[in-house]
């Protein structure tokens, strides 16, 4: 059972029509119980980093979160994946969960870069990752953001992409992934992520 954390800033049916579609069994819940029982934590996110933290703040889910994230695999997907970091150029001030080493920048503007970025990129990934086993280099996924990782350590940087600047897509460290696109919107790759993360011992 993935437990899906529901804080008010989750684009949630998109997310639970691809694991339907997987039939991967679900709970949306922001009770700490559900989230002990379960076995694994999706934190999905939509909308404004600061706006996020607060909700987070308000359901008393930050002391929760952070223990989750040392027991037990946890995805971050866009928005999810930025609350997992230290800070954000959105919010200046306003700490993120922490899991994980970085910041959140501003996609700076490009000749031709619209921004927020909203459309397919392709992916360099990294050939060791859990996270993208039997996923080919090149592929294809979707990606809606204004604002984008830098990691504070390459280890933990498992796919990249190109948008005006070098970009961080997705990461992994021990039991911690996260992605900046949308898995449950990139098709049969994305849903391969999605399998990959739920088939994690």
């Amino acid at each position: 059972m993935i437990a899906i954390v529901d804080y008010g800033a989750g684009n949630l049916f998109s997310v639970t029509n691809a694991l339907e579609h997987l039939s991967i069994s679900y709970q949306i819940t922001q009770e700490p119980q559900a989230l002990y029982e379960s076995d694994g934590v999706l934190l999905p996110g939509v909308g404004a980093f600061p706006d996020a933290m607060a909700m987070l703040r308000e359901k008393d889910l930050i002391p929760i979160l952070r223990q989750m994230a040392k027991k037990k695999p946890f995805l971050g997907i866009c928005l999810g994946l930025q609350l997992m970091f230290e800070s954000s150029e959105e919010s200046p001030g306003v700490e993120g969960l922490g899991l994980l080493p970085g910041k959140i920048l501003k996609i700076p503007e490009a000749p031709g870069m619209k921004v927020p970025h909203m459309g397919w990129n392709s992916l360099k990934v990294r050939p060791d990752s859990r996270l993208f086993q039997d996923i080919p280099d090149g592929s294809y996924v979707y990606f809606v953001h204004s604002y984008y990782l830098k990691a504070g350590s390459e280890d933990i940087v498992a796919a990249t992409t190109e948008y005006g600047t070098h970009i961080h897509a997705a990461v992994e460290k021990g039991n911690l992934y996260a992605c900046q696109f949308h898995p449950e919107k990139s098709s049969q790759t994305g849903l391969k992520i999605l399998e990959n993360f739920i088939s994690l011992p």
